[in-house]
């Protein structure tokens, strides 16, 4: 049996919401099914006050073991590091603290979310409860655990980024750890799960006919591509929203909304509008981040002279103008 506890700390519980929408199977067959035993989470479990402090003492005493330490939220360790702008109710202690002393007993630590990933929305702006990530603060590796951290196992933390996640890479990074097959290999630089990381939302947009030929969108609701004016990070966001998609049938891009890259450190402060693309001379600074800018300008321009009037006209339109041309085989 591997044993999971799940606890929030500073967030909006989205990943949460988020995790109840896995499907085919739904969550709580793919936990049995995977042999998962979930001890506790404060929207699932029944559990409350003194049982779910008892739950937690038990661990800690090595009465029972923790195999996954799943932390939801950033952590805020204010005011003056004390971290007791987040006590977990009804023990006087802080959050910061229970999760620093779990996470010395977990077989694998993981952070659910950007915010527990690097410190996410709750981090943004002032930061006025030095709320962090588990072990980075943004780019920067620290966090509450320290960059030296290590799980019982001898791993990092699992940095299952998104803002919310996808339900699929919860519920695939958890069996892949009850299965005993992670390795330092199976995550980038900033502790992302490969499976999905190494993607890019990029890859199966709806609207990728309309990006090789530099056909956009100008205004919210155009059937455009949106990276050129409507801020769309999706060729540098690595994420599989598209060849993954949500609920089984959506994303943020096919929705009409740009992608603004919530699986990277720091995505929560862009230095500019979500759907504005900041340009320097009139090229756009989020260009694709493999590509040399002058390649692109240079495609781009030849891309721009060949498109078909089809692709020109439904860019900025909200429903399509012109169908795609019917050719019939010659008798």
């Amino acid at each position: 049996m591997f044993n999971l506890l799940w606890l929030q700390s500073a967030g909006c519980g989205g990943c949460s919401m988020s995790l109840l929408n896995a499907e085919s199977p739904d969550l709580i067959s793919t936990l049995k099914a995977a042999n998962i035993n979930l001890l506790w989470h404060p929207s699932l479990s029944e559990e409350t006050g003194s049982e779910v402090t008892e739950l937690l003492d038990k661990i800690l005493a090595d009465e029972l073991k923790l195999d996954a330490l799943c932390i939801e939220g950033a952590v805020p360790r204010g005011p003056e590091g004390t971290g007791r702008y987040h006590i977990l109710g009804g023990t006087n202690t802080p959050m910061m603290t229970w999760v620093q002393k779990l996470a010395q007993k977990a077989k694998y630590t993981i952070a659910i979310g950007s915010c527990a990933a690097y410190g996410g929305i709750s981090a943004a702006g002032e930061n006025l409860t030095d709320a962090a990530g588990l072990q980075f603060e943004g780019e920067v590796p620290g966090g509450i655990l320290g960059a030296e951290y290590r799980s019982a196992s001898g791993f990092n933390t699992v940095n299952i980024s998104g803002c919310p996640v996808h339900p699929n890479w919860v519920t695939e990074t958890l069996i892949s750890l009850a299965l005993g097959e992670h390795s330092e290999e199976a995550l980038d630089q900033f502790g992302r799960p490969r499976m999905y990381a190494d993607h890019l939302v990029h890859h199966g947009c709806s609207r990728n006919e309309f990006y090789e030929y530099k056909a956009s969108a100008e205004t919210p609701g155009d059937l455009g591509c949106m990276m050129e004016n409507m801020g769309c990070l999706g060729t540098q966001a690595h994420a599989d929203c598209n060849t993954r998609p949500w609920n089984g049938e959506g994303s943020c891009t096919k929705g009409g909304y740009a992608c603004i890259n919530c699986t990277a450190p720091e995505f929560e402060e862009p230095m500019h509008s979500f759907m504005q693309t900041p340009k320097v001379a009139g090229i756009p600074v989020g260009l694709p981040t493999d590509m040399p800018k002058a390649w692109f300008v240079a495609l781009a321009s030849l891309s721009k002279a060949a498109t078909p009037e089809r692709l020109r006209k439904n860019a900025t339109s909200e429903t399509l103008i012109y169908p795609p041309t019917v050719h019939k085989r010659k008798s």
